[in-house]
């Protein structure tokens, strides 16, 4: 569909406004009506930009993983190394960088719709799965980078750990948004730091009981 500019200005504040409303109240609670209301838009115009409230959704969710990609790789793009970078990922789940009263975690529609749009459409289901896979690949290619700088030692497979670590934080983000404290996002992030680096910790442990074992005087022998 070619739209006018004015016409695609109107489209994208349609977006943008419904973004807002739908991280508030969800996607099946909110009617066509408030958003048009809100976006000052008449009903008929509406169908003019998009066929369905299914199809806004659709559009809306794409946006959001298209923009969620751009926002990440502007994080990245800082110097640091591969385990540097990683964290700051994490920590603008408590604090974004321009803000550190609002998190990511605060304004993430994974959490706030993925079991809603999981039963109500499978178009949507979709596109937002196909964004958290995406994600999930650029999580263990930051493992893989932090390990091949040496920031991080060897460990689980890189894929693996990446799905872990992120359904711990999104299981945070429920318990933070359900509490209304950072508390749970702050522990994520400390067993984070345990998970990325344990292989090392133990590797640790095992070296100082090596030398404790090489340093004791040897059992003197019975006659």
């Amino acid at each position: 569909m070619t739209l006018s500019k004015k016409a695609e200005a109107t489209r994208q504040h349609i977006l943008d406004t419904g973004y807002q409303l739908v991280l508030h109240k969800g996607f099946a609670a909110l009617g066509l009506q408030e958003i048009l209301k809100s976006c000052n838009v008449p009903k008929g115009s509406f169908y003019h930009y998009f066929p369905s409230k299914e199809a806004f959704g659709c559009e809306l969710l794409q946006q959001y993983v298209d923009g969620y990609g751009r926002k990440l790789e502007g994080l990245l793009a800082a110097e640091g190394n591969g385990y540097e970078r990683l964290m700051r990922y994490w920590d603008a789940w408590i604090a974004a960088p321009h803000d550190a009263a609002c998190g990511w975690a605060e304004e993430c529609l994974v959490v706030k719709l993925a079991a809603e749009v999981a039963d109500l459409s499978e178009d949507m289901r979709r596109v937002l799965d196909t964004g958290v896979q995406r994600l999930l690949a650029r999580i263990a290619a930051l493992i893989d980078a932090a390990r091949a700088d040496h920031s991080l030692p060897a460990g689980a497979p890189s894929q693996t750990l990446a799905r872990v670590l992120y359904q711990m934080w999104l299981g945070a983000a429920l318990l933070a948004k359900l509490s209304q404290d950072k508390t749970s996002l702050v522990q994520a992030r400390e067993t984070t730091v345990l998970l990325l680096t344990c292989e090392a910790a133990q590797a640790t442990h095992a070296r100082a009981a090596h030398t404790r074992a090489a340093q004791s005087p040897s059992p003197v022998p019975h006659p």
